[in-house]
């Protein structure tokens, strides 16, 4: 069985005491089965540590391009005009990771919004899908937000990946009918994360797998460090609560991905 892990932050400098050059991680994920791994971009200080092992494993890790929302500041020009320049030299796979955060800091909102909105309309020009991130707080519902923006842009051929997707089953509808997956990661191995009551009702062609690494952590390494070898663990809930066998799991999700790529990237294991 093969999978994909289409969310990972492996050149995270968490990674770094493994081994500098990230063989240790990204050997582990290729034994687990994890033949690629999607890394998002959070700003410009984490882009030379991910095109660093996007050159060293072109074939197992593939870069995205954009601007994280909780790294939008004053700065955000600055930021944004950096992605552009990315985005215009290097045939990055799509545009993430993009979206709104109000959980941390509610001060920069309004910039959010702005580089949200740039950043999808970049990705709709250039025919990429996009990687999005919602985090709701503050009493604000930024899955609902963002799907607003979204419908109200109206962007031909606009799609992606709500990413660490954790909402109820209506947004889940609301956004597999909008023609998105669900990135669905360790969240729906934990005994209180509410996705035991949303992935039963969802087609599993709506669906993508990812670990967020080095955040949450599926059980039973819940609070330790994330990794992309841990994929496995998370497609095994998604068939205990689906009671589909495994192999399905992977290979309908893994389709599900590289349908997202439109199959222009070979799904082979980088030799290490």
């Amino acid at each position: 069985m093969t999978y994909i892990d289409t969310h990972a932050h492996v050149y995270d400098e968490q990674f770094a005491a493994d081994s500098p050059d990230g063989a240790d991680v990204i050997g582990r994920a290729l034994a687990a089965g994890v033949t690629q791994i999607w890394m998002p971009n959070c700003a410009r200080e984490t882009i030379a540590g991910m095109m660093a092992l996007a050159e060293q494993y072109p074939t197992a890790c593939l870069p995205m391009m954009g601007l994280h929302p909780a790294y939008v500041n004053e700065s955000v020009d600055d930021e944004l005009a950096a992605v552009e320049q990315w985005l215009n030299k290097h045939p990055f796979i799509a545009v993430g990771e993009i979206g709104l955060d109000f959980y941390w800091d509610m001060t920069h909102v309004d910039r959010q919004f702005a580089a949200f909105d740039t950043q999808l309309r970049w990705a709709a020009d250039r025919g990429l899908f996009v990687s999005m991130h919602t985090r709701s707080g503050h009493d604000r519902n930024a899955f609902t937000e963002a799907v607003d923006l979204i419908e109200k842009l109206a962007l031909p051929g606009l799609t992606g990946i709500f990413h660490c997707f954790v909402g109820t089953l209506d947004e889940a509808r609301r956004a597999v009918d909008m023609g998105f997956k669900l990135g669905i990661g360790g969240v729906s191995t934990f005994k209180n994360g509410g996705l035991d009551a949303v992935l039963p009702h969802i087609g599993l062609e709506h669906l993508v797998l990812e670990t967020d690494a080095p955040y949450l952590a599926p059980v039973p390494y819940r609070g330790k460090r994330n990794e992309p070898a841990y994929i496995p663990l998370i497609a095994q809930r998604i068939a205990d609560l689906k009671q589909l066998p495994l192999a399905e799991v992977a290979r309908q999700t893994t389709a599900n991905a590289a349908a997202l790529l439109g199959n222009m990237v070979s799904t082979g294991v980088q030799q290490l």
